[in-house]
């Protein structure tokens, strides 16, 4: 995200937002049979989702794909006239913006309670769908698991001076530091984001690249969420890649979810938020995209970590969303983006 982007974020949730956010409900009365959603989600993640929730419902979804900090903005500049209706964004902090601005529907109790509080608004405003937990990717032929350290703080350390890529102006880097913000302050993040610039990282666009850097022997550990490397890994089955997960608590352990908010209060809009909720929505991201479901009775695959042994820094993820707009800031004074 730009700092142009930045700007424009912060000014428009603040200020556009404010004062209402149609959500797009002129587009569900106009025809009750589609559905505009602003997707965060990448297509080849969770196209074939929308597919299963057409063929299930009869209800035919517009799709605009974009990174999550960005929809979040271009919903703010929108405003009442966005024909948004549904956001399904990557994180809980873009969510976060979002609802803070008063931009969010409530959604219904009944929904809400599916997913444990953890990983949902307090105000009942978003609602994660999928878990995803923040690891460390490295290179299984270059290290060991006992070479890598436990806490992500450890590697502003010299020894790892060319050795670490990540992706900066990702909307998962971006909450994971607003979380670091959140339990340790700003100085010490801001400190360690200078630690991590100093020691000459990789620096790329998405977590994929991160991965496939790794592959290339072109840096040995990379900052991404868990479920990329299946995503790569079913296409390349001897990926010299693992994930290695971080201490309980660190920071770098972070627990994020995607999570979807309702702009309008269309039947259609709360149909697509139960059918991600339902049992046939989960199933799809513990075996197509394996990430953790968040509802009891569909198990994560057996390969990953149980969630519940997966323990992140203590806070809400509700508190990720204000923090967006100075975090991007952050990681731009840190040297780590443009």
């Amino acid at each position: 995200m730009s700092p142009r982007l930045a700007v424009l974020f912060l000014a428009l949730v603040s200020v556009a937002l404010a004062v209402g956010c149609g959500g797009g409900a002129g587009a569900g009365d106009d025809d009750p049979q589609r559905l505009t959603v602003y997707s965060g989600r990448a297509e080849e993640l969770v196209g074939p989702l929308y597919e299963r929730f057409e063929r299930a419902t009869g209800i035919q979804v517009d799709v605009r794909y974009g990174d999550s900090a960005e929809l979040a903005a271009t919903i703010a500049e929108e405003g009442p006239n966005s024909p948004a209706e549904v956001f399904f964004s990557q994180d809980a902090g873009a969510l976060g913006a979002v609802a803070s601005a008063g931009g969010l529907q409530p959604l219904p109790p009944d929904l809400l309670e599916r997913v444990d509080p953890r990983f949902r608004d307090p105000e009942g405003r978003w609602v994660g769908v999928s878990g995803r937990a923040r690891v460390v990717a490295y290179d299984t032929r270059k290290l060991k698991p006992a070479q890598l350290p436990d806490s992500i703080f450890a590697f502003t350390d010299r020894r790892w001076r060319e050795r670490i890529g990540f992706a900066p102006t990702n909307a998962s880097f971006q909450a994971f530091v607003s979380a670091m913000r959140i339990t340790v302050g700003d100085a010490r993040t801001l400190a360690w984001l200078k630690g991590i610039k100093a020691n000459d990282p990789v620096l790329l666009d998405n977590n994929i690249q991160t991965l496939e850097a790794i592959a290339r022997g072109e840096v040995e550990v990379g900052f991404v969420n868990h479920y990329y490397l299946y995503e790569l890994r079913a296409e390349r089955p001897d990926l010299p890649v693992e994930n290695h997960y971080l201490r309980a608590k660190d920071p770098g352990s972070l627990v994020n979810v995607s999570g979807v908010g309702l702009l309008s209060d269309s039947p259609e809009a709360k149909r697509f938020a139960q059918f991600l909720l339902d049992v046939e929505g989960q199933r799809y991201f513990a075996t197509d995209t394996e990430e953790y479901p968040l509802i009891r009775g569909v198990r994560s695959d057996e390969k990953l970590r149980p969630l519940d042994e997966v323990q992140g820094p203590e806070l809400t993820l509700g508190e990720l969303g204000a923090k967006l707009p100075s975090t991007v800031e952050l990681i731009r004074e840190a040297g780590l983006t443009p």
